[in-house]
């Protein structure tokens, strides 16, 4: 299986070290001119960086290691760069805490835009103890150590009723900025659309990537017409993009909306949807979140562009099993 840190070494020489490295000057060098691009949160009109970081699967598997190096690398390439949203979950393993810890130590905590979730419910649609999700926010308030989340949001569709009310709580009481839901399964999409129909939401984060685009009928038009800030999840189809790319060049076109990698290749195509706020892909090496963050510098593409990535995707070879 190729990893995008795997297709990175191979087709762009890209190494493993931190720091300001050969490798990561390369990457630096790779970057669009210009700044990274913000987009406004519907419900306020506050603008937020549009590319993020996220902290599940591989940021995880760092933070168990207890070797935080990389992570404090990922963090200064992050800030340096005005990337500020980081999107996490006390579910994620340790994560949530060690990034908390680290961040504090590195004095960049107020700058970052911390957005976590909630989910104290049971499987199969169990209910929610209202006591459980309240410690469960208030454990994570004292782990940032900041006065405010600044978007709380019900993970994965966890019992609605009862912990959207317990997240606007806390907004209520100024501990919280911003409310959301989110959910990662596509059997779930069904309730989604009926929380974002008939529930006041700031925030939704779901899935969506180049080959993994659908919410773009019915969830992403509904967001835009409801005023409902998106955060897009899993930009690079959980690394099947990468792998089924790994053997073909990218398109020389792609330069027409300032893509130089496929990393920016992805992620531009999930911010060419004017649905989406903000894009937040997990890393835990430093190279990655640099450029990363060229996918949210320079021109975008547009709507024709859009249709050529799509065949051009749909087109690469598939994975086995698939």
């Amino acid at each position: 299986m190729i990893s995008r840190r795997d297709f990175l070494v191979g087709t762009a020489g890209v190494g493993a070290s931190l720091g300001l490295t050969p490798h990561v000057l390369r990457a630096l060098a790779a970057l669009p001119q210009g700044t990274l691009l913000q987009r406004a949160i519907p419900a306020t009109g506050e603008t937020i960086p549009v590319i993020g970081l996220g902290s599940s699967a591989t940021f995880a598997s760092v933070a168990r290691s207890e070797d935080v190096t990389a992570l404090r690398a990922v963090f200064q390439a992050m800030v340096d760069r005005g990337a500020r949203v980081f999107d996490t979950a006390p579910s994620y393993g340790a994560s949530e805490a060690v990034a908390a810890t680290l961040v504090n130590q590195m004095g960049i905590a107020g700058t970052l835009f911390w957005a976590t979730k909630v989910n104290v419910a049971g499987r199969g649609g169990a209910a929610a103890d209202p006591a459980a999700a309240r410690a469960q926010i208030e454990t994570s308030l004292a782990r940032f150590a900041q006065p405010k989340i600044d978007l709380l949001q019900v993970h994965n569709m966890g019992d609605p009723p009862t912990q959207l009310k317990v997240a606007r709580e806390f907004k209520q009481a100024g501990k919280v900025r911003y409310v959301g839901i989110t959910t990662t399964f596509p059997n779930q999409y069904a309730s989604l659309i009926d929380v974002m129909r008939n529930e006041p939401l700031d925030f939704i984060g779901v899935d969506y990537a180049a080959d993994n685009r659908d919410v773009e009928e019915v969830i992403l038009p509904l967001a835009q017409q409801r005023k409902i800030a998106v955060l897009a999840y899993a930009p690079f189809g959980r690394t099947s993009l990468f792998r089924r790319a790994a053997n073909t060049p990218l398109p020389e076109w792609a330069r027409e909306f300032d893509a130089t990698t496929y990393a920016q290749f992805f992620l531009k195509f999930c911010l060419s949807h004017p649905a989406i706020t903000a894009v937040t892909p997990a890393t835990s090496q430093a190279k990655n979140m640099i450029d990363n963050i060229g996918g949210g510098i320079g021109r975008l593409p547009t709507p024709a562009h859009r249709e050529q990535m799509i065949r051009f995707v749909d087109a690469l070879p598939a994975l086995p099993g698939r």
